[in-house]
């Protein structure tokens, strides 16, 4: 992750959960909320209802590919927390990327075509 940080602290996924955007999907809901960093900071939640701590990572492990690979599109700068949804165990992966980008574009997240992330 070239512009990213984990986000780790309680109180700061609580803080994006009440103040933050958010936009839902199918596979997983996004908040975000823009910071004075220049760095973004991820946090990837997944549930005990999603099931054991194999399919958990799995999600985990295809949330954290699904942002390394379009991190480059996305504007640095912001505190960003993924919630997995049931769906995401059993959706195909071109599902999940459809998925990430629509919501990465509707929270404003996605850098314009033509013009380089900051």
């Amino acid at each position: 992750m070239k512009h990213t940080i984990p986000l780790k602290q309680n109180h700061e996924f609580r803080r994006l959960y009440s103040k933050g955007k958010s936009a839902v999907s199918p596979y997983f809901v996004v908040y975000c909320r823009r910071t004075n960093r220049p760095l973004s900071r991820l946090g990837i939640t997944t549930g005990v209802k999603l099931g054991n701590a194999v399919k958990r990572n799995r999600v985990r492990r295809r949330i954290r590919e699904l942002y390394r690979t379009h991190e480059a599109g996305l504007l640095p700068g912001y505190d960003i927390v993924i919630v997995a949804r049931t769906r995401a165990i059993y959706g195909r992966y071109p599902e999940l990327k459809r998925s990430f980008v629509q919501q990465m574009k509707k929270l404003g997240l996605a850098a314009p075509k033509g013009e380089a992330p900051r």
